[in-house]
């Protein structure tokens, strides 16, 4: 199978410094900002982003992670670190790496609407433009126009030798 090299490591990093600058252009005014990242490469990148958005803003940044079953999500209700109490009335983002067909994105946002959430926000670092469902990401690192037949790889795995490919 060919792999095409779409994103390298220092391109990535110049993808998640913009994402952490556009972020706190619309929590400027926010004491507190919490990113849920979505189990695997998700929380990998919300991991970077806090990193990253500590060093810009004066803000508190909590990272949590999201834990469901990404081919049947169905199967069992999404789980998150975060207590109902902890997001009431907060700025949540959800986080993940690659939105492909929106489904995973869109069983994560769900799991914040039973609490009044102050904003509710998406992030991914690549986006596919191939949604199925009513959802889409609020901050993109890359927009890219795939065949259906194609997949985007994140690779995060490795701490400066980051890639994403396509293949």
């Amino acid at each position: 199978m060919k792999r095409t090299e779409i994103l390298t490591a220092e391109q990535i990093q110049q993808k998640l410094n913009r994402l952490a600058y556009e972020i706190y252009e619309h929590t400027l005014e926010e004491k507190e900002v919490m990113l849920a990242g979505i189990e695997g490469n998700g929380y990998t990148v919300a991991k970077k982003l806090s990193v990253l958005l500590k060093k810009i803003a004066g803000q508190e940044i909590t990272v949590g992670k999201i834990t469901l079953d990404k081919k049947n999500p169905l199967a069992a209700p999404p789980k998150t670190d975060f207590e109902e109490a902890d997001y009431k009335n907060k700025v949540v983002i959800v986080v993940d790496d690659v939105l492909n067909s929106g489904k995973t994105l869109i069983y994560a946002v769900q799991l914040f609407l039973s609490q009044p959430v102050k904003k509710l926000h998406t992030v991914v670092l690549v986006d596919r433009s191939h949604t199925r469902y009513p959802v889409k990401a609020d901050f993109v690192g890359l927009s890219l126009s795939t065949t259906l037949q194609e997949h985007i790889v994140a690779d995060l795995s490795h701490s400066g030798k980051e890639t994403v490919y396509l293949e």
